[in-house]
């Protein structure tokens, strides 16, 4: 049998139809997205969800396409390699009080899905984390789409490696000893920052 490659994912606009037997049936690919990602409250959705919202302060173009499987969840045009994590007071689901702020900063290891070969020794393979609060805390209001609704924390890898009390999580109260939240306004200039700060530090 001949190898099995990596498939590239081509970008869609949402037109494209499910067919049976070549002839098309009343649905298409935007129902299917409506579908599974309007609850972008939810865990899972938020978490990409935060991820385009920093892709877009750092120039994502309309061609670029979420990679599934990198070390890493951005990359800009000038390789800065950031790593997303993103926390809520508010969930989709039923609460009694608000959800407590942590951050995963775990280091993993690397899965190189051109090779189908994972790494031995889990690091943290990003230049930089950003870490986004959506801090809003009226039910009634809340609206991830809103960029006021969001604080961004942009620490450089190496801040994260020497941190003390936990490799594994940091709560919003560390996280705020280390570094100031920045609007999305500012966030693309924090990045950089970030990532000036990393590089130097590796010299």
């Amino acid at each position: 049998m001949n190898e099995l490659r990596k498939i590239l994912a081509k970008p869609k606009d949402g037109t494209e139809s499910l067919t049976d037997i070549g002839t098309k049936i009343n649905y298409n690919l935007l129902d299917f997205w409506r579908w599974s990602v309007s609850d972008i409250l939810s865990n899972a959705t938020r978490g990409r969800f935060a991820e385009f919202i920093v892709g877009t302060a750092v120039g994502l173009k309309s061609t670029d396409l979420r990679e599934e499987w990198d070390a890493f969840d951005l990359t800009t045009d000038s390789g800065i390699k950031i790593e997303v994590k993103s926390a809520a007071y508010i969930q989709s689901w039923n609460q009694k009080s608000f959800s407590k702020i942590s951050f995963s900063i775990k280091p993993t290891r690397y899965w190189d899905s051109e090779n189908n070969v994972q790494g031995d020794e889990p690091k943290r393979h990003a230049d930089l984390y950003v870490l986004c609060h959506l801090k809003h805390q009226d039910q009634n209001s809340i609206d991830p789409l809103k960029m006021e609704q969001w604080d961004f924390y942009v620490l450089p890898t190496f801040v994260l490696d020497y941190y003390q009390r936990s490799q594994h999580s940091i709560t919003l109260n560390s996280l705020k000893k280390l570094t100031a939240a920045k609007q999305y306004s500012e966030l693309k200039m924090a990045i950089e920052n970030a990532y000036d700060e990393q590089r130097k530090k590796c010299l």
